[in-house]
């Protein structure tokens, strides 16, 4: 799929969507954020995580490298069985996948056996420990304010 965004709430829009068709399927999944400084993954970050009842204010966590928010779903929404985290993960100081500490990130990679939610900006950092069933969301520069947004594998 294929989206042109004209604006921050054009792409948390297009982000909010793809989270409420993932809490649909009643399973966890992987997202790898990929796109140049300044595209706006944290912005496609901040649409997905209100969608999910994230209240939290949400920043880029490159200097912790990750952060975790419980999920609260609003009203009308569906629910999923058991706890549903979303991991916010940024690999922006990242040279190699050894260089996370991040004790369990193996298990949040498994998404089948959980219904948690990872989103990783600049994904391709760390693209070799990244499991083959992932979701891909690509942004890229158009002009100052318009972003192509193309996301695979969903």
């Amino acid at each position: 799929m294929i989206f042109t965004s004209h604006n921050v709430k054009e792409t948390q829009k297009i982000a909010a969507d793809l989270a409420r068709k993932i809490i649909k399927t009643k399973k966890g999944a992987v997202i790898a954020l990929k796109g140049e400084l300044g595209a706006g993954k944290t912005v496609f970050v901040r649409g997905f995580a209100k969608a999910l009842g994230v209240k939290s204010k949400i920043k880029s966590p490159t200097f912790v490298l990750m952060k975790k928010y419980p999920v609260k779903l609003r009203h009308g929404a569906s629910k999923v069985s058991g706890g549903t985290n979303l991991y916010h993960l940024d690999c922006y100081r990242i040279d190699s996948p050894r260089d996370l500490k991040i004790p369990e990130l193996k298990e949040i990679l498994t998404t089948s056996h959980n219904h948690n939610i990872l989103l990783i900006e600049w994904a391709e950092r760390i693209q070799k420990i990244l499991p083959k069933k992932r979701i891909t969301v690509h942004i890229d520069h158009v002009d100052k304010n318009v972003r192509k947004i193309k996301i695979d594998n969903f």
